[in-house]
C-alpha cells in the first residue's frame, strides 16, 4: 500500500509557492489509478515524491507501511518501477539490452540466471522476442514504448508508475498501451499509478480517478465519479458534455447538440 499524508512541495528554497499543498491520499493496491488535471496541476511532481525521486516540503509518503525517506533507494526499485514522461535514451542499445537494465536492483549488473529469465519473459509478454536484437532507434515509436514497459516488466515490482505513457502515441498505439497496462494488473496483479492528459482514456481503463487543480486533490473516486461537469469543468476551467457508450462516461470538448 502506498500513502501520501499531508504532502507539501515547492521548488524554491524558502518553501513559496507551493506546487503540491496539503494532499493526501491512499493508493488503491491491484488497480489503475489516474492522475488527471490541467498542465501545472502537480501530477508528476505527486508521481515523483511516492517515487522518493522528489522531496517534499513536509508530508510523508508511506510504502508499504514505511517512510520512503527511510528506505535505501535501492530496495525501492525492488518495490517501485518508474517510466518517466520523458526517457530518451542517447547511446545505441538493443531492446534487449534496454530491459536487462530493469534487472540493475536485483543484480548490480551482473546477471543470474533468474534475471535472464525475467528478461526473457518480460520480452515474450511484451511480443518483442523477435524484436529483442533490434536497435531502439530501428524500431517505431509503439514498439520503443513497449520496449520500455518489457524493462519495469523484468524489473519485478508490486507498484508500477507511468508518467504520460501515451506522449508522441498515435491512438492505435495509446489503446494498446493502455489494454496492456490492463493486463498488468489483471494478469500479473500490479498496482498501477499513471499521469493521464486524455481523460476519456483515464475513464476507459482506469479504476480509480484523482483530479488535481493547483497543487491539490479537488476530487477522487471512480470514473462515473469523477467524469462528470461538477468535477471536471473546476479542474479543467472548461465546459464539459458527458455521455455514456457501453456504460462508460465519455467526455466531450464541445456543446451539447
Amino acid at each position: 500500500m502506498i500513502e501520501v499524508k499531508g504532502i507539501n512541495q515547492s521548488y524554491h528554497r524558502d518553501g513559496s509557492n507551493l506546487i503540491l499543498k496539503n494532499v493526501n491520499l491512499q493508493i488503491r493496491d491491484k488497480l489503475i489509478t489516474a492522475l488527471v488535471g490541467a498542465n501545472g496541476a502537480g501530477k508528476s511532481t505527486l508521481l515523483g515524491v511516492m517515487a522518493n525521486n522528489i522531496k517534499p516540503v513536509s508530508g510523508n509518503v508511506l510504502l508499504d507501511g514505511t517512510d520512503v525517506t527511510k528506505i535505501k533507494t535501492k530496495e525501492i526499485a525492488k518495490k517501485i518501477a518508474f517510466l518517466r514522461q520523458t526517457h530518451h535514451i542517447s547511446i545505441k542499445i538493443t531492446v534487449n539490452d534496454l530491459i536487462e537494465y530493469g534487472r540493475f536492483p536485483h543484480s548490480g549488473g551482473r546477471l543470474t540466471d533468474a534475471c535472464k529469465k525475467a528478461v526473457n519473459d518480460a520480452l515474450e509478454y511484451m511480443e518483442l522476442t523477435d524484436l529483442r536484437d533490434s536497435f531502439l532507434s530501428e524500431i517505431s515509436g509503439g514498439q520503443r514504448q513497449r520496449a520500455f514497459i518489457a524493462m519495469i516488466l523484468a524489473q519485478d515490482t508490486p507498484y508500477i508508475f507511468l508518467d504520460e505513457p501515451l506522449n508522441n502515441l498515435d491512438v492505435r498505439f495509446s489503446v494498446d498501451m493502455m489494454k496492456i497496462v490492463q493486463r498488468l494488473v489483471a494478469e500479473l496483479g500490479k498496482t498501477v499509478i499513471v499521469v493521464l492528459h486524455d481523460i476519456n482514456f483515464a475513464a476507459a481503463y482506469a479504476g480509480h480517478i484523482v483530479a488535481m487543480k493547483d497543487g491539490e486533490i479537488h476530487a477522487e473516486g471512480s470514473p462515473t465519479e469523477i467524469i462528470t461537469p461538477d468535477v471536471l469543468n473546476p479542474v479543467f476551467d472548461h465546459d464539459f458534455y458527458i455521455t455514456h457508450e457501453n456504460g462508460k462516461p465519455v467526455c466531450l470538448c464541445y456543446d451539447a447538440p
